[in-house]
């Protein structure tokens, strides 16, 4: 049964009228490629993806209780490396066991499954034909002393396909100085996995410590993860997950005093964006190609308020334009049950016809 819209209205609170009527003025949804029962057919086969990669693409849009919308509902579980398996399943250790992950992403009514090479590969003859699997061929390695934060591949393309996956996955940490070597690396790999007919997503992340300053934080602001964005769709990832932007002036910060950083034009913070959420997050959008790219944004870590957290990133992403959430620590790192239920009130959110775009 849908989430009723008053349970989505007090989930969200004071924020409700202003998050569920608010009218973007900016970039017009006019402008827009939209999800929708046709997007496959709208915008990648005007691309030049091969038939293969057209057939997985829309075996992602047709599973879960999302097919046939144009939305994603993906279930993400690559922190036992990111984060450390310790820490990230220790409030739920039977997520240790690989087949824990992709049950939960059946039960939930997930689009996908996202995971690493020894998770979906230790299951994938039981599993890889009932439910899209998306391998993440790159990660952070979190071992070494002091701690070095970069992505490293851990496998090969051709080793997700044999597997049976419908995609790859991979991060890229733009900004950081690891960050050529990573838009190469990976720019190959997503080449590869499209001749062999899988799809890409890319985490496209901003990382340098030189982002936070005078104590604000810029990592997930418009105008940076927008151009990460825009970087992203250019090594033709097709669908970009990216963290929802909380914040602008990430280019104006850097370029205080005499440093002369990245190119910035004023309509960026005036007619290109306001500090709306909904208007914050168009702009990334719109530097997918105008959703020619679709984008997922993350659901972030497990809290106290994780169902109205994951209802109001939710809201703001289908409103803005975007194509789905992908949520992991917010469903895992609970029991099963709650998990799913938590999984099926993002999915209520874009099943909901009165929740439009703005």
């Amino acid at each position: 049964m849908a989430l009723a819209a008053k349970s989505i209205e007090e989930l969200l609170g004071k924020e409700a009228e202003d998050l569920l009527t608010h009218e973007c003025e900016t970039i017009s949804k006019k402008n827009l490629h939209l999800p929708g029962p046709d997007y496959v057919d709208n915008v990648w086969a005007q691309s030049d993806r091969n038939p293969r990669v057209l057939r997985n693409l829309q075996s992602l849009f047709d599973n879960g209780r999302l097919a046939g919308t144009g939305y994603l509902s993906i279930l993400p579980v690559d922190q036992g490396i990111e984060h450390s398996a310790g820490a990230s399943f220790a409030p739920n250790p039977e997520y240790f066991d690989p087949e824990k992950i992709v049950e939960l992403a059946i039960e939930g009514g997930c689009n996908a499954v996202a995971s690493t090479f020894g998770v979906l590969g230790s299951v994938s003859r039981k599993y890889a034909h009932k439910i899209p699997f998306v391998v993440k061929i790159n990660h952070n390695e979190l071992m070494t002393y002091p701690n070095n934060y970069d992505q490293i591949m851990f496998g090969s393309v051709e080793q997700a396909f044999d597997m049976g996956a419908a995609a790859v996955g991979a991060t890229i940490y733009y900004g950081s100085q690891e960050s050529n070597r990573q838009i190469q690396e990976v720019a190959e790999a997503f080449e590869r996995a499209h001749e062999l007919g899988m799809a890409t997503i890319l985490w496209c992340y901003t990382r340098n410590s030189a982002f936070k300053v005078d104590g604000t934080d810029y990592h997930a602001s418009a105008d940076l993860t927008g151009q990460a964005n825009h970087l992203g769709v250019t090594i033709q990832a097709d669908i970009i997950k990216q963290k929802q932007a909380v914040n602008n002036g990430g280019y104006k910060a850097l370029n205080m005093g005499d440093s002369s950083y990245g190119k910035l034009d004023e309509r960026i913070y005036t007619e290109l964006a306001t500090d709306h959420p909904i208007d914050l997050t168009r702009y990334q959008v719109a530097n997918c190609y105008m959703g020619r790219a679709g984008l997922i944004n993350s659901g972030g870590g497990s809290g106290d308020n994780d169902f109205a957290q994951a209802v109001r990133t939710a809201v703001i992403n289908k409103r803005a334009g975007g194509m789905g959430l992908i949520s992991g620590r917010k469903a895992f790192q609970r029991p099963m049950k709650e998990g799913v239920k938590l999984l099926n009130f993002i999915q209520d959110v874009y099943l909901d016809d009165k929740i439009n775009v703005a």
